[in-house]
């Protein structure tokens, strides 16, 4: 007997589903739903975002160094931790258990903190890691953690433009480097931030875990790649920011993108069709009348 509790389940499942974690990534299916401002102070022009997946939270940082600035995926401030000594931050990444690693673009440094709501920290405390000598304006511009190896990702925005991979002890003050994609490979005026995708649980066993994302400011493009430098999506930002330069994406999939107004953009995928008409109230009125008779 098709019953109402087996159309509910249907129903329920198809809900369960389409809410789920995304099994892939196409930036084609994309779509900004959503634009907020951060603190304007706090937050002054936002160079660097990231997702802590244990608060269920954004962390923000300026590119002058002054604060990481904690708000809600919807905008609402939470907290901040002020920082001092920094001069040109412009990469931030979650770790886990309250650990962030910053980067600073010119000195090509990237440190390692744990956050702390309403306190501070000043640079000269802080154990680091050099990713290469001092440079001018065309350094680290990103970071994201990788939590399968542990190791960083991270980005130069220009002269050359690199695509690298950190192996970091902290505690040594030491790295070993490896470059993933090289000098204008990914056809792009400049490299502003990276994601990496294996910070979404759902991804992990799929064919997009190694992929990454790319944003470049100066071309305005969010590129889906990987890690050989095929580009396999992207999502023009054309026409929405001129200053965007970070990128983050969340458990669900939703990716956040920040610039320097300071704004935050939201971008949803469109959701997978396969099990949409499985929740459509034509689907329910029919599972609800296809009743057996009673027997005679």
């Amino acid at each position: 007997m098709f019953s109402r509790s087996i159309a509910i389940g249907l129903v329920l499942l198809a809900s369960s589903a389409a809410y789920a974690g995304p099994t892939s990534i196409d930036l084609s299916r994309y779509r900004l739903t959503g634009t907020f401002s951060l603190p304007p102070v706090d937050a002054s022009e936002s160079s660097a975002i990231t997702y802590n997946w244990n608060s269920g939270n954004l962390f923000v940082l300026g590119d002058e160094g002054e604060a990481i600035v904690e708000v809600t995926r919807t905008g609402t401030a939470v907290s901040k931790m002020t920082l001092t000594g920094f001069q040109d931050t412009e990469g931030l990444t979650y770790m886990g258990g309250g650990q962030f690693v910053l980067a600073e673009e010119r000195l090509q440094d990237l440190f390692v903190l744990t956050y702390s709501a309403g306190g501070a920290v000043a640079r000269s405390s802080l154990q680091s890691i050099s990713l290469g000598p001092t440079v001018g304006n065309i350094g680290i511009e990103g970071v994201s953690f990788d939590p399968r190896t542990g190791k960083f990702v991270f980005v130069k925005e220009k002269t050359p433009q690199a695509v690298g991979e950190a192996t970091a002890d902290f505690g040594a003050g030491s790295a070993l480097l490896a470059t993933l994609i090289g000098d204008n490979a990914l056809g792009v005026d400049d490299l502003s931030d990276v994601q990496v995708l294996a910070a979404v649980p759902s991804l992990l066993g799929t064919a997009d875990e190694d992929n990454l994302l790319i944003y470049s400011q100066e071309s305005r493009r969010l590129l889906e790649v990987a890690r050989d430098g095929a580009i396999l999506s992207e999502f023009d930002f054309g026409g929405i920011s001129t200053s965007a330069e970070g990128v983050t994406i969340d458990e669900n999939g939703v990716i956040y993108i920040t610039d320097e107004g300071p704004r935050v953009y939201v971008l949803t995928p469109i959701p997978e069709p396969a099990f949409a008409w499985l929740a459509g109230p034509g689907f329910v009125a029919l599972a609800l009348r296809r009743r057996k008779a009673p027997h005679a």
